[in-house]
């Protein structure tokens, strides 16, 4: 099976632009909204290898096509699929007969589809990629994978959020899972972390009270999904450990835009050992080529009724459209006699390690580009288990990654059984060959007269280190036998308030309203009394504003001041794309009948240029007749698609489609809420005045003339001529077109200058 190259040749500038017959689509889904200039260079990609993993995975392909008939598990053709074989008379219908092997096991199979979803992350999604290194880290570890610089890793990654369950929503306030299974020619190793890089607790003994109190209550199973209640708050005020975590989980990181754009981070600390027997305390972490970004909380309220799949789907239709998702892959190290040398235990999985103290050396590169084959057998079946590494790559003592060792191991075998590394999924692409043996489900026959070692024909014996073998580190460990931790762990506030400092004054309002809305869902006086004086070990100021607003006593005095200390690249605001792109942006074009088709030619294919995705939204989704007697059939129409699905959105003029807009509730709903969630918005001609007809803000100028205006992210350019849509589009800051204007407020992701002098809160939406 031949997949996609990686890049897009050179796009025609030329090419026809996208009137009816382009969008001449019956019920067009979203992961088939490739546009024209995609599309052709889609068409054009030269033709790439498979991975070894996707190869091995070959043998377990079925393809279901007309020329294939139905069979039972156990290979007979079957002359129906609908009725069970029964007592029949022309005018009277008898019982049923247990004896048809064809229905019972159509029912038996049926019955048991289901495996018990897991108790954390069970919401999840997942694609194919390749991993490479393009700096060796060989001064830090023998593992090829990350000192082969001409070796190719394949790889699976599953996102995932962590308390809700298999059918909960996508855009849920959680931490995301960012999990890696990298298929190397040493044995799989699996990097199992979060887009959140510490957490709620120190001590893994501790995950059965963390997750039971995140989870629905136990009395009524409610509410789904959500830390906003009761005994959530309960345990992070009487777990203090937990208030670094919570801070971050407070924050816009906890709402992610896409599962594109998040970092990954390992949590835990690891350690490489190098060829010289070295060892170096590790953590892992991933940073996306497109920038860090999130939503606004009250789209992602939205957006779990109005489209509860939306990350599945945007993660899905990017990878579809040839818009692979990339990461870059970082390390900090610390040499193993720096170990005392901080003011916190760097074993501790509470704390990060600030990069202005141990920078992050990144040394690689992973893109994803292969969508799954089948949900079940491949994204629901991957099994993680944090203790797979490979030679080169070990553990440290943190004692949430001991724990992790143990339980990620033994939960695969009440989901997927003791044979769960045999599913094709999870098998890796090097030889296996050991003495275990039989057990439920069992794939592998092994062939041969003995299956114990030692035995007399040596067969199977050990692998040397020269061999590759797993050595494991020789640490000297001395101490007492004790239920307690080192001294360093017991200080829980330092950096919960190091964070609150480092953020913007957009993301310090986003915590301070998220605190506000967790804790009104909290009924109980008493919780939310208690949290109010948590905050304060936080921040006072914090602590004083979110008391005001949920009903707490506002406290005056706190036992731990905030040090006014910060660090770097803790605020998202500190990783937006390396240069401005508007790739895989979902950008809707409003339309009525009569509209400007020389602005939504233009607009159009520009964007289809840039790699991002028009999505066409009429009054209707039959056809729509612009004002030159073409017509287009829209993807959506106002009241099944909402603005909260894209972006951006943008309006070309039209004198006759203005009208019927300005006339529109929902159409000028789309405006102010895109205008409420900070988007980028646009306008061309008459559609100017209707932008500024439902924003209605002084503050928020247009255009009146021939020359482009942004104002607050709205870029409007009021009278059109044939050079105002340039055929290179230049995305830049200040840009003179129309377009290069109307990108670069798209690339920005936000307008947070619309949030801070508060124009968004004036406008109902």
């Amino acid at each position: 099976m031949q997949r996609l190259a990686l890049h897009y040749p050179p796009l025609d500038p030329a090419a026809e632009p996208p009137t009816e017959h382009i969008l001449q689509q019956s019920n067009p889904t979203m992961s088939n909204i490739i546009s024209q200039a995609g599309q052709m260079a889609k068409e054009a990609l030269t033709s790439a290898p498979d991975s070894k993993k996707i190869e091995d995975l070959k043998n377990e392909f079925k393809e279901t096509g007309k020329d294939a008939r139905l069979t039972t598990d156990y290979g007979v053709k079957q002359t129906s699929a609908d009725d069970w074989l029964r007592i029949v008379s022309d005018d009277k219908i008898g019982p049923s007969l247990l004896e048809d092997p064809f229905a019972r096991e159509r029912i038996m199979r049926f019955d048991h589809e289901r495996i018990p979803e897991r108790v954390v992350h069970a919401r999840g999604s997942g694609a194919f990629g390749k991993f490479r290194v393009y700096e060796s880290a060989s001064d830090l570890t023998f593992a090829p994978v990350l000192t082969d610089t001409s070796r190719e890793t394949p790889v699976f990654v599953r996102f995932s959020t962590v308390l809700g369950s298999r059918g909960s929503a996508d855009t849920v306030r959680d931490v995301r899972g960012f999990a890696t299974k990298f298929y190397t020619e040493e044995g799989n190793w699996d990097l199992v972390g979060n887009n959140i890089p510490v957490f709620f607790i120190q001590d893994a003994i501790k995950f059965p009270d963390v997750i039971h109190a995140g989870k629905p209550e136990p009395h009524n199973e409610v509410p789904q999904a959500q830390t906003a209640h009761n005994n959530f708050w309960d345990f992070q005020f009487n777990h203090t450990e937990a208030t670094h975590m919570f801070t971050w989980a407070m924050s816009d990181r906890a709402i992610p835009r896409s599962y594109r754009m998040m970092q990954g981070f390992g949590v835990n600390t690891f350690t490489l050992i190098n060829a010289e027997g070295k060892r170096h305390f590790v953590k892992f972490i991933w940073t996306p080529e497109l920038g860090v970004h999130s939503l606004v909380w009250d789209e992602a309220l939205k957006l779990a009724g109005q489209d509860p799949d939306f990350h599945r789907k945007d993660l899905w239709e990017a990878i579809e459209n040839g818009a692979y998702p990339k990461w870059k892959f970082g390390i900090q190290a610390i040499a193993e006699e720096d170990e005392h040398k901080f003011d916190f235990d760097i074993l501790d999985a509470t704390k990060i390690w600030p990069e202005d103290l141990v920078p992050v050396r990144y040394i690689g590169e992973m893109e994803l580009n292969r969508n799954p084959d089948e949900f079940f057998p491949q994204t629901e079946q991957i099994a993680f288990c944090t203790s797979h590494v490979v030679p080169g790559i070990g553990f440290s003592d943190d004692p949430l990654l001991q724990g992790r060792n143990f339980s990620y191991f033994d939960t695969q075998l009440s989901r997927l059984g003791v044979n769960f590394q045999e599913l094709p999924i999870n098998r890796p692409v090097c030889p296996v060959m050991n003495f275990n043996r039989d057990g439920a489900m069992r794939h592998t026959i092994s062939r041969g007269t003995v299956n114990y070692y030692p035995n007399r024909f040596d067969a199977c014996p050990p692998a040397t280190h020269k061999e590759g073998g797993y050595l494991e580190y020789a640490e000297k460990v001395a101490g007492i036998k004790a239920r307690a931790r080192s001294s360093k762990f017991k200080e829980h506030f330092s950096q919960a308030q190091l964070f609150w400092n480092s953020m913007s004054k957009v993301e310090k309002n986003h915590i301070i309203n998220a605190l506000g809305f967790e804790l009104d869902h909290c009924e109980d006086p008493v919780v939310y009394g208690r949290m109010v004086q948590r905050l304060a070990d936080i921040d006072i100021g914090l602590a004083q504003t979110v008391a005001e607003m949920v009903g707490g006593e506002a406290p005056t005095t706190t036992s731990h001041p905030n040090h006014g200390k910060k660090t770097i690249n803790l605020s998202q605001t500190e990783f937006p794309p390396e240069t401005p792109t508007i790739k895989s942006r979902r950008v809707a074009i409003l339309i009525a009948d009569g509209y400007d088709n020389v602005a939504y030619d233009a607009a159009y294919a520009a964007i289809s240029a840039n790699l991002a995705i028009p999505l066409v939204i009429g009054p209707r989704r039959s056809k729509v007749t612009a004002a030159n007697g073409s017509t287009v059939q829209p993807h959506h129409h106002f009241e099944g698609f909402r603005s909260t699905m894209v972006d951006a959105i943008f309006i070309p003029g039209g004198a006759k489609a203005v009208e019927q807009l300005s006339k529109n509730g929902r159409a000028l709903h789309w405006i102010r809420e895109a205008f409420g969630h900070l988007k980028a918005i646009g306008a061309t001609g008459e559609a100017v005045d209707l932008v500024a007809k439902a924003i209605a803000l002084p503050e928020v100028t247009v255009s009146n003339e021939a020359e482009v205006n942004e104002s607050y992210g709205v870029v409007t350019l009021k009278q059109v001529r044939p050079e105002s849509f340039k055929d290179t589009v230049k995305i830049a800051k200040g840009a003179a077109g129309f377009l290069g204007a109307f990108f670069y407020s798209i690339a920005q992701h936000r307008n947070w200058d619309r949030e801070l002098d508060g124009l968004h809160s004036m406008v109902a939406y």
